[in-house]
Formats: C-alpha cells, sequence, structure tokens
C-alpha cells in the first residue's frame, strides 16, 4: 500500500518503506518506477527479516558506518540494505529473481 506524507520527509529523502507501507513524498512519485522498485525490494528485505530485525540491523549498520566514514549520508549510501536497493532498483524482474537474504552480498562491498 502506497501512502503521500509530503511533511513526513528529511531534505532529499522521498520514499521510505515502513512494512507494510511504501510512504512517499508527493502524489506524482507512485508513477515513479524505479522509486517504486526500490522500496518493494525493501520491503521483501524486512519481511525476510520478520521485520523488527531489519530496523534493528539497519539502524545499527547506519550507526557503525556513521562512525567509520564520518559522515552520516555516506554511511546511508553504503548500508548493505540500501546497496542492494541501489543496484538492482531499475531491474524490474530483480524481485522475482531474488534469492532470500541477498543484502549479505552488500555487506562487505
Amino acid at each position: 500500500m502506497i501512502l503521500v506524507f509530503k511533511h513526513f520527509f528529511y531534505r532529499n529523502y522521498v520514499g521510505l518503506s515502513l512494512w507494510p507501507f511504501i510512504i512517499l513524498k508527493e502524489d506524482s512519485l507512485k508513477d515513479d518506477t524505479v522509486l517504486i522498485n526500490h522500496e518493494r525490494i525493501h520491503l521483501k528485505q524486512q519481511r525476510e527479516l520478520l521485520i523488527l530485525p531489519f530496523y534493528i540491523l539497519y539502524i545499527s549498520e547506519w550507526l557503525l558506518r556513521t562512525v567509520l566514514y564520518l559522515d552520516s549520508y555516506r554511511a546511508y549510501q553504503n548500508i548493505s540494505f540500501e546497496r542492494e536497493a541501489y543496484a538492482n532498483e531499475k531491474d524490474m524482474e530483480y524481485l522475482s529473481k531474488r534469492k532470500s537474504f541477498a543484502f549479505f552480498n552488500y555487506l562487505t562491498r
């Protein structure tokens, strides 16, 4: 289910997946197939980790990488969940062929 909340987002962020919702900054973003695919990849990651562990791992990895890089945005870009989503967001068939726990392949890249 896709929801739109215009005042929910910080800076350049335009989409967010919070199981089972995709939350967007603007209604027009519903037509952005790459963004929606990116967020659906996150929903798949959340589901396979039984939701709460996903958020714990996501925040933990972001905190660790923020300390390592001394840059919170660079840390965000290098979270394994984000790496997987960004690497495959343009492949509209990715979710149908994605192997379980594929984000592990992006932990050390």
